[in-house]
C-alpha cells in the first residue's frame, strides 16, 4: 500500500500496472514548471481558519489569561479590517507558547500597558469565511495545510531569510559562508553593509543548474524618503553574498514584471514575491487590501497559459503575536514557530484538501529542489559551498507532493473577485485601495 501511495503521489504507476506504457511529456512533480511563492504577514492559522470545517481550529473552552484585568479572553469572532496583533520577536513565541500551554498572547500583548489603564487587545479575534471569502474558496477548492509552521520561532526577518535559505545567522565575515553562526536573531544589513548573508541561498543551486528564477518586491525595493515598496526585513536575497557573486541581482525584480510575464506565459521556473506594508496584511495594514493584492496575483498566474504548469504556494511568515491553539514541534535550535495559514493553488491540487502534515517553509525549498534539481539540498557537505549551518532543513520538513494529484486532468482556473462582499468593518473601500497610516520607517523590529 505504501508503495502505490507514494507512486500515486508522484504521478506515477502503481508497481501492478508497471508494464502499462508511459505518457509522453513531463511525469509526476515534473508537470509543474513554475512554483510561485506568496508570502504574507503576520498572521496565525487560527486567526483566519481557527473555524474551518474539518481543520485542526480553535477548541472549545479556551480562555487565555488577561493578567491585566485579572480575568481571561476567550477566542471570539473580529470583523474588523484593521487589527493590532501582538509582539512576535523571539522572546514573545516563547512567552506565547509558554512550555506548550498556548496562554502568553494577551499577555505578551499588555506587556506595554500600565495596570489600570485601558489596554484593548485583539490578539484573541479571528476573521471568519464571510471576512476573507477569497482566501476560503482557494482552501475549499485547493488544499489548506493546517499544519504550517514558521520556520524560525521568531519574528520577520529570519523568516524571509528561512524562505529563500533554509536557515538564519549572523557572520563575522561576509565573505566567509564558515563564519556564520545560527540565530533566531539575526542583524539586517544595511546601507554600510548590504550584503552581509554570507551563507548559501537557494539561488546558488538554481544558477549552478541553469533554473531561472525571480524575485519580485511590490512597488520596488523601499529607499531613504520612500514610504512605498517592501523594506528591507522582508528584502533579504539582495542581502545574500552568492547573489552577487553569480551575477544574479538582476533578478531582483519589481512586480509589475512579474505581471507581465504572467501575461506573456513567460513566468520563471521559481518565483518569490514579496509585498509592501500596504498589501502585506501585517497589522495594521487592511485585511481587505492584502487579500484583493493576493487574488489579484493568483488570477494573473490563472489567467495565463503557463497556469497548466504551475504550483501557488501561499502562507504567512510568522503568527504577528495572534492566538494559535496547536503546540509548535521542534525542529532544531531555530525552529518551529508557531502555526500559520497556507494554501498550495494548482491545476493539479487536490479539491479540498486539509493537510495535515508538519511543515515549514522549508517544504517549499524541498519542492522546488525536488522538482527542479534531482533532489539536490542545501547541505554543507554536498552544494560546493559549505556553511555552518547544523542540519539539512529541506529533509525535516513534511513532503508536499501529498497535495497534488499528478494523475488528474489540470483544473481550471478559479478566477475570483479581489474585492469581494464581505463582512470586514469598516466596509472596504471600492477595489479594496483603502489605507491604514503605516510607519515604515519603524519597522525594524515589525
Amino acid at each position: 500500500m505504501l508503495a502505490a501511495s507514494v507512486a500515486f503521489s508522484l504521478g506515477l504507476p502503481a508497481s501492478g500496472s508497471a508494464t502499462k506504457p508511459l505518457a509522453s511529456g513531463p511525469q509526476g512533480i515534473h508537470k509543474i514548471k513554475h512554483v510561485i511563492v506568496i508570502m504574507q504577514e503576520n498572521r496565525s492559522f487560527d486567526s483566519y481558519f481557527g473555524t474551518y470545517p474539518g481543520a485542526e481550529g480553535i477548541p472549545k473552552g479556551v480562555c487565555v489569561p488577561d493578567p491585566l484585568h485579572h480575568t481571561c479572553v476567550r477566542p471570539y469572532v473580529d470583523h474588523h479590517d484593521r487589527n493590532t496583533g501582538g509582539p512576535h520577536m523571539d522572546a514573545n513565541s516563547s512567552a506565547d507558547v509558554n512550555g506548550g500551554k498556548m496562554n502568553g498572547f494577551v499577555k505578551e500583548a499588555e506587556a506595554g500597558c500600565k495596570s489600570g489603564q485601558p489596554c484593548p487587545t485583539d490578539v484573541m479575534g479571528h476573521h471568519v469565511a464571510s471576512d476573507i471569502p477569497d482566501y476560503w474558496a482557494y482552501a475549499k477548492n485547493f488544499v489548506l495545510n493546517d499544519h504550517m509552521f514558521e520556520s524560525e520561532h521568531s519574528w520577520s526577518l529570519p523568516s524571509h531569510m528561512s524562505m529563500v535559505s533554509a536557515w538564519a545567522a549572523n557572520c563575522s565575515n561576509p565573505a566567509d559562508p564558515m563564519s556564520c553562526k545560527g540565530t533566531d536573531m539575526p542583524n539586517n544589513r544595511t546601507a554600510a553593509n548590504p550584503a552581509p548573508f554570507a551563507w548559501t541561498d537557494l539561488t546558488w543551486l538554481l544558477h549552478k543548474d541553469k533554473v531561472s528564477w525571480g524575485y519580485y518586491l511590490d512597488h520596488g525595493a523601499q529607499g531613504p524618503g520612500h514610504k512605498v515598496g517592501v523594506p528591507a526585513i522582508w528584502n533579504t536575497l539582495p542581502g545574500f553574498t552568492d547573489v552577487k557573486a553569480d551575477g544574479q541581482q538582476g533578478n531582483v525584480r519589481p512586480l509589475d514584471t512579474f505581471m507581465s510575464q504572467a501575461k506573456s506565459g513567460t513566468l520563471p521556473a521559481v518565483a518569490w514575491l514579496v509585498p509592501d506594508p500596504a498589501d502585506s496584511e501585517h497589522p495594521p495594514a487592511l485585511v481587505s487590501t492584502g487579500q484583493a493584492y493576493v487574488t489579484r496575483i493568483i488570477n494573473a498566474v490563472m489567467a495565463s497559459k503557463d497556469w497548466d504548469s504551475s504550483a501557488i504556494f501561499l502562507a504567512s511568515d510568522d503568527w504577528g503575536g495572534f492566538y494559535d491553539n496547536v503546540v509548535p514541534p521542534t525542529a532544531d535550535s531555530l525552529g518551529y514557530g508557531i502555526r500559520v495559514p497556507a494554501m498550495v493553488i494548482s491545476p493539479f491540487a487536490r479539491r479540498g484538501y486539509v493537510d495535515p502534515q508538519t511543515l515549514s517553509s522549508d517544504a517549499y525549498l524541498r519542492f522546488i529542489e525536488d522538482d527542479f534539481l534531482g533532489g539536490a539540498r542545501l547541505n554543507p557537505a554536498t552544494d560546493g559551498r559549505p556553511d555552518p549551518r547544523p542540519d539539512v532543513r529541506e529533509n525535516m520538513t513534511g513532503n508536499l507532493l501529498s497535495d497534488f494529484n499528478f494523475g488528474q486532468k489540470p483544473r481550471p482556473p478559479l478566477i475570483l473577485n479581489p474585492c469581494p462582499p464581505t463582512t470586514l468593518v469598516p466596509r472596504p473601500a471600492p477595489g479594496c485601495d483603502g489605507s491604514v497610516a503605516l510607519n515604515v520607517s519603524s519597522w525594524g523590529d515589525s
